[in-house]
């Protein structure tokens, strides 16, 4: 009997066995197909992001083409905002891979310059065909530098004198004697020059930019000239504008006109009857002759508001002051200079206020002008020259310029002697670039032939 159970128990051991192999078996497999399983989901998943995020890099792409075609339209036509179709957009365009198929789109929406900028915004949004709803958009602005970059831009040879500080860029097409302090770029258009007898030199020949001055890191020559000749066409047309719907004063029948910018937005214009004269010389003129650029009397004042197209232009002699709230540029005829009659100050220098002040022959400053003297413009003087006549011994304190001095003649603020020291105008000048003028110029400001990269950035819409 104890035989009959012990086989029993063993052939219970031997099932035992097996059953444990059989569940090991159906589990391990059970256990293998879990993991195949989720290792193929995984694959399939890191697949499908991985041609997710390859579309959208795709759709970024094609989105940087519909700026870059864009860019090459205005290129060919810089004043065409509409894809030269005339209507509103958006423009939607196809996109082709290498083989010519159409594999997506991009969708450009275009801002065109406000009438205070040169600032063209360009949105452009690219997809693919397969995956439309994986969008990316960029939004790229560009522009029109002003001739008023430049914190000062003259056509001839200059000299900034050790006194002098500027701020911002600074060019001559001829040569530059730099014994003043700047912080930007400071270039010239040639590799030597002859340096005159009234720049302290003697007629001796220099390379295109020398002095005792600096940092002369920021030198640099010769550079590219830049084109003074575009400016007679944008005198034009501030005459057009201000006889449309601007201001457009003609001849006094006297000296000329006194205008009196107010801080309430609107202009005191009145007729300058008689001046006072003042013995003075020039520049490269070795006689004496009699100014007559200052005010002696004037006539009753008429009120005027700030033109809204902001055009002003004087058929005669200007004088020019006071406080400017609202953007305007005031433009002379022919022969006709404007004098800086005292202090020209913004309402405020981040609100945009702007004046442009062009005068088609000369940019005078006169001799009873303030003892400290601040000036807020773009001074441009097209065939004269930015400058104070030499008064002898008639000394002045302090001259602030914040804008822009373009001259096409020799400026000069002061006189100085042999030795170096101030003989006749500012004893110190400071001359700080106003910014918001590279883009922003004063209304019919002459402005560049190429557009410029201002920003690049992607954006959610």
């Amino acid at each position: 009997m104890f035989s009959n159970i012990k086989q029993l128990v063993k052939k219970i051991s031997l099932d035992s066995r097996g059953s444990m192999l059989l569940f090991a078996m159906v589990f391990g497999t059970i256990a293998f197909t879990l993991i195949v399983m989720g290792v193929t989901g995984y694959a399939i998943v890191e697949n499908r992001a991985s041609v997710h995020k390859h579309n959208r890099e795709m759709a970024f792409q094609i989105a940087e083409a519909g700026v870059n075609y864009y860019r090459w339209h205005l290129a060919h036509n810089e004043n065409d905002f509409q894809d030269g179709t005339g209507v509103a957009g958006p423009y939607v365009h196809d996109y082709k891979d290498k083989d010519g198929d159409i594999i997506g789109k991009f969708s450009l929406n275009i801002t065109p310059p406000s009438t205070t900028s040169t600032i063209v915004i360009i949105e452009s949004t690219g997809w693919l065909d397969i995956q439309p709803n994986s969008r990316r958009t960029l939004r790229v602005k560009l522009g029109f530098p002003a001739l008023t970059d430049y914190a000062f831009l003259t056509n001839t040879d200059v000299w900034i004198g050790d006194t002098e500080v500027t701020h911002g860029k600074f060019h001559a097409n001829g040569g530059i004697r730099y014994d003043g302090v700047g912080d930007a770029t400071i270039t010239s258009a040639v590799p030597t020059y002859i340096c005159k007898e009234h720049l302290g030199c003697g007629n001796q020949i220099k390379p295109g930019i020398w002095g005792s001055g600096g940092p002369v890191d920021f030198w640099s020559f010769p550079m590219p000239a830049k084109d003074f000749t575009i400016v007679t066409a944008k005198l034009s047309g501030i005459k057009d504008g201000a006889v449309d719907g601007g201001l457009f004063l003609s001849s006094s029948g006297k000296e000329g006109w006194h205008l009196q910018f107010r801080n309430d937005g609107k202009i005191n214009v009145s007729k300058v009857l008689t001046t006072n004269c003042y013995r003075g010389q020039d520049v490269d003129d070795d006689k004496y002759v009699w100014y007559c650029i200052d005010i002696k009397t004037e006539g009753s004042a008429i009120i005027y508001d700030m033109p809204d197209n902001g055009y002003i232009y004087i058929d005669d002699m200007v004088w020019v002051d006071g406080t400017v709230n609202g953007r305007a540029t005031v433009g002379t005829a022919a022969g006709k200079s404007i004098i800086i009659n005292g202090n020209i100050l913004y309402l405020s220098k981040d609100n945009g206020h702007v004046l442009g002040l062009i005068g088609e022959k000369d940019i005078l400053i006169p001799y009873n002008s303030p003892d400290n003297l601040e000036i807020d413009a773009a001074l441009l003087a097209q065939n004269g020259a930015t400058k104070r006549y030499y008064y002898p011994g008639n000394k002045k304190t302090s001259l602030i310029t914040y804008g822009s001095i373009i001259s096409a003649g020799t400026w000069t603020w002061s006189w100085v002697s042999g030795g170096g020291s101030v003989v006749s105008g500012y004893l110190t000048t400071n001359s700080t670039y106003d910014a918001n003028l590279t883009y922003g110029p004063p209304p019919g400001f002459p402005v560049g032939q190429m557009y410029n990269l201002v920003s690049w950035e992607e954006v959610s819409l």
